[in-house]
C-alpha cells in the first residue's frame, strides 16, 4: 500500500503550466523553484544519467534479442518499447520542472521579460 505521506504529498503538488505562472501566490511560486532545483540536480547527478542509460541499452539489448514474429514477441516488443517511453517521460518531467523553475525566476527578476512557448525552448 502506498504511504498517506506520499499520497499527502502527490495531492499538494502545484499545478503549472505556462498560462497560470502569473496569478500563482509566492507559496507555489517557491514551491515550484524548489522542485525545479530538485529536478535540476537530478538532470545533474551524473550517476543517475548512468544508470538511466544502463537501463536503455539494457532494454535496448533486450528488445533486439527478440526475433521472432509471434503474438509473445510483438508483446515483449511493445512492453519494452514502453518501458522506453516511460524512461524518456521521466526524463520530460525533470526538464518541464527545470522550465518552470526558469521562468518564475526570470518573471521575478525581470517582470517586463518576453514569454516563450515552452516548445520553442524544450
Amino acid at each position: 500500500m502506498i504511504d498517506q505521506t506520499v499520497l499527502e504529498a502527490f495531492n499538494s503538488r502545484v499545478q503549472v503550466n505556462p498560462n497560470n505562472i502569473k496569478e500563482m501566490k509566492a507559496s507555489q511560486l517557491d514551491q515550484i523553484k524548489g522542485n525545479g532545483s530538485e529536478a535540476e540536480s537530478l538532470l545533474q547527478n551524473k550517476q543517475l544519467a548512468l544508470f538511466i542509460h544502463i537501463t536503455k541499452f539494457d532494454l535496448t539489448d533486450q528488445l533486439t534479442n527478440i526475433v521472432g514474429h509471434s503474438q509473445d514477441d510483438n508483446n515483449r516488443r511493445i512492453a519494452i518499447s514502453n518501458q522506453l517511453a516511460g524512461l524518456t517521460s521521466f526524463i520530460d518531467t525533470l526538464k518541464r520542472a527545470v522550465y518552470y523553475k526558469n521562468r518564475v525566476v526570470t518573471m521575478q527578476t525581470n517582470p517586463a521579460a518576453p514569454t516563450h512557448n515552452i516548445k520553442e525552448v524544450l
